[in-house]
């Protein structure tokens, strides 16, 4: 049976399709608040009974410690590359619930869009690649490739349990590549390839400059104020540009390479555009385009910060006690904890002496990734998109991270090709997130001649291929 008749099928059955994602996205899958726990069990027997119907076998919840992993598998393509088929089903927290048109866990169609929680990041996406899957096993009986599922339920909290999880089911992840559905496109128009993703290090920090909060009229203007600390210690880690101002942490960064920066300035961006179209104003590390800056460049930023009275109304108190969160995102070249290690001595160093400071660091950073370009998986991509295009698709790297990339190279060996068909401007993370009905057709054309054209190797001719790319990359 030749693909089109496989993607035909799948392009005839979007009610069908539309309404399993729409139940899916139901299910309040928040991987960071313990009140949703009863959405991750749901969305865990939820997946589990869907890659049993598909007919994958093996299927099961892979236990790090933290929110299991769903796994299943088919092995009927002996000779054949086997390639891990990676997404996420957790999501973000809804908040603030009240920002939303309809409710986040109620899907809805408007204007060719999908609006929920998780529509974008990236249930729509995961249904794309588990979509295929099932077709092709079901009107074809094998897929062109040996395929090992992995939904992880921990991405949206910094994948915390994947480490514990690769460790103790090694053995079961062992493949030749892997496929994410995770890992946007980079625009609309433009076929893209993601080559690369910054890495991340973020931790919370607290001060304390008394025993309990002050009455201001007794205290005020007499003693520290935790809330005009934290302020000072946040004002430091930027100049006015914008650029990051920790000596020890630029001292470290390896410079722009003349070609990273050529292969950025090849993808159209139009920076005006960028800015206006959130309301925002350009703000930045002179030197670099807003590209560069995006995506080759560290950025420093705080995720969040409160401390002292902050209900309705007013309470004159001097607050003893001040917090903030950090995330530090970090280019190739950079080592996570090093990084980390340059952010806290200059925390420290510009925290006054009689301040209390405390870090708390999760311990959870990730290295910046890299897809060498001549990895079979591109040249399979880059087939695909041009024929389905007629343009030659451009490569990019992301700003976001994606620690599985990173984990899963260190230990599996691994090198992930990022194909999901998320849009950058889906609001994902934020309220009134959507998923592009059209993108939903564009991935099911896609993902099946993408799994064909990869069937198109043999195992050791992929492997083979492989290692002459990670070799001429290093």
């Amino acid at each position: 049976m030749h693909v089109d008749t496989i993607v035909q099928n799948l392009l005839s059955r979007q009610s069908e399709i539309v309404d399993r994602l729409c139940a899916f996205l139901r299910l309040p899958s928040v991987s960071t608040d313990p009140a949703f726990i009863g959405g991750m069990l749901d969305a865990q027997a939820f997946l589990v009974s869907w890659l049993e119907r598909m007919g994958l076998s093996d299927v099961q919840l892979l236990d790090g410690g933290g929110h299991p992993a769903v796994y299943g598998a088919w092995n009927g393509a002996p000779g054949k590359p086997t390639l891990l088929i990676y997404g996420h089903y957790d999501v973000q927290p809804p908040d603030p619930a009240e920002a939303w048109v309809t409710p986040p866990f109620e899907p809805t169609i408007r204007d060719g869009r999908l609006y929920a929680r998780g529509a974008s990041d990236v249930k729509g996406s995961t249904a794309i690649a588990l979509e295929t899957i099932a077709a092709f096993l079901k009107l074809r009986g094998a897929c062109p490739v040996n395929v090992k599922v992995f939904l992880e339920g921990e991405e949206e909290t910094n994948s915390p349990s994947l480490r514990p999880i690769v460790q103790r089911y090694g053995d079961l992840l062992q493949a030749d590549g892997m496929i994410s559905a995770d890992g946007a496109r980079a625009h609309p128009k433009i076929p893209t390839i993601n080559v690369g993703s910054r890495g991340i290090v973020e931790f919370e920090i607290s001060i304390r400059t008394a025993d309990k909060d002050l009455h201001s009229g007794r205290y005020g203007g007499a003693v520290r104020n935790a809330a005009h600390e934290m302020a000072k210690i946040i004002a430091s880690l930027h100049d006015e540009d914008g650029a990051i101002a920790i000596p020890g942490l630029l001292a470290a960064l390896p410079s722009v390479s003349v070609n990273a920066r050529a292969d950025t300035a090849r993808f159209p961006f139009d920076e005006a555009a960028f800015v206006e179209n959130i309301g925002a104003r350009a703000h930045g590390e002179h030197g670099f385009s807003i590209r560069e800056q995006l995506t080759l460049r560290p950025a420093l930023d705080v995720n969040g910060m409160w401390g002292g009275y902050t209900g309705f109304g007013s309470k004159t108190v001097i607050p003893s006690t001040a917090h903030a969160k950090l995330s530090l995102r970090i280019v190739p070249g950079q080592d996570p904890d090093e990084a980390s290690d340059a952010l806290k001595a200059h925390l420290c160093t510009v925290c006054p002496r009689d301040v209390e400071l405390s870090i708390d660091d999760p311990g959870t950073g990730s290295k910046a990734f890299n897809l060498p370009t001549e990895h079979p998986l591109v040249l399979a991509a880059k087939k695909v998109l041009s024929e389905a295009t007629g343009q030659e698709p451009a490569l990019v790297r992301l700003g976001a991270s994606i620690p599985i990339t990173v984990i899963f190279q260190e230990l599996l060996g691994l090198q992930t090709l990022m194909f999901g068909f998320a849009l950058p401007d889906e609001d994902i993370h934020a309220p009134n997130e959507f998923f592009r009905l059209a993108s939903l057709m564009e991935g099911l054309s896609a993902w099946p001649r993408l799994l064909e054209q990869l069937g198109e190797y043999s195992a050791d001719e992929f492997r083979s291929m492989a290692a002459e790319a990670e070799s001429a990359a290093v």
